[in-house]
């Protein structure tokens, strides 16, 4: 076997696995704090790309353009819960057709706009070389997804066990009537959770875009494999996105590269092995617990 391609495997599959967390944990939080199933989730990942796209293309660097295109899918995300699901809390299957609907409508505002070609985000200038370690040749870019990856997942860290808001957002996974009876502003919060969730769909699109590029039904195969990583990691734990992102990362890259016609399904296997020892996922709590 030849390590330095295993070795450029790995990469590639913690790079995936990285983008996966990056969308899965909004829609994991989501799930689990406010019992929102939003399966628009995965456009906002396609929609934050192409933003980026037009920012570029108006001459704006790549930060400016990810900045941008955060701050656009946080007030997409902003919308969306307040104008269209906020009425629906309680009514799964009501959320499941309106945020599918929803999926649909905004896929084909994209075709309208960006056209139905593929297209790709350029790599940015700064990080456009390779690195070579141990013989082996890496392209620098996705180092640097990896290490953003690791960094959010400190970031989410720190906020959920050393800041006031994570406390609240805690408690609110396990009693959102008791956390409103203290008179915190439940909804705000919850508000703040969605946006900040559709703005790290954003930043794994942008990020994404020079690896993976972008067309319109994009969001509905990164939808899949994201629920995927949402219930193998367990509902409302951004550990669990984490480690479930990089698990399904890796089987999906390395199945592509040797079981092709397989990759999907062995994907889907290890959910269901997960789920025969864990029936709530990896970092999931079952409800008698």
């Amino acid at each position: 076997m030849d390590l330095s391609a295993v070795a450029v495997q790995v990469l590639a599959g913690l790079t995936y696995g990285m983008l996966l967390f990056m969308i899965s944990v909004g829609l994991s939080v989501i799930f689990g704090l406010m019992g929102i199933v939003n399966l628009a989730h995965g456009v906002f990942f396609v929609v934050g790309a192409y933003v980026a796209f037009s920012v570029l293309g108006a001459g704006a660097n790549f930060l400016v353009a990810l900045v941008v295109a955060m701050l656009a899918m946080a007030v997409l995300g902003t919308f969306v819960e307040r104008v269209l699901l906020f009425r629906s809390y309680g009514d799964e299957l009501g959320q499941v057709l309106l945020t599918f609907g929803l999926a649909f409508i905004i896929a084909d505002i994209i075709k309208m706009i960006w056209g139905n070609r593929l297209q790709s985000l350029p790599t940015p200038a700064l990080v456009d070389f390779s690195v070579s370690l141990g013989g082996v040749t890496f392209p620098a870019y996705r180092l640097v997804v990896v290490l953003v990856g690791c960094l959010l997942a400190v970031l989410l860290w720190y906020l959920e066990s050393r800041t006031r808001i994570g406390a609240i957002i805690r408690a609110g996974v396990d009693d959102r009537q008791m956390v409103a009876a203290l008179g915190i502003n439940v909804t705000l919060v919850f508000t703040g959770v969605f946006a900040f969730g559709a703005a790290l769909a954003g930043l794994g699109g942008v990020l994404g875009g020079p690896v993976l590029g972008m067309y319109p039904d994009m969001g509905f195969e990164i939808l899949v494999l994201s629920l995927i990583v949402v219930v193998l990691g367990g509902l409302g734990t951004w550990k669990g996105a984490f480690v479930g992102g990089i698990l399904v990362g890796m089987v999906e890259i390395f199945g592509q590269a040797y079981f092709p016609s397989l990759s999907l399904v062995i994907v889907f296997l290890l959910m269901a092995g997960v789920l025969l020892v864990r029936p709530a996922g990896l970092f999931g709590r079952s409800p008698a617990a």
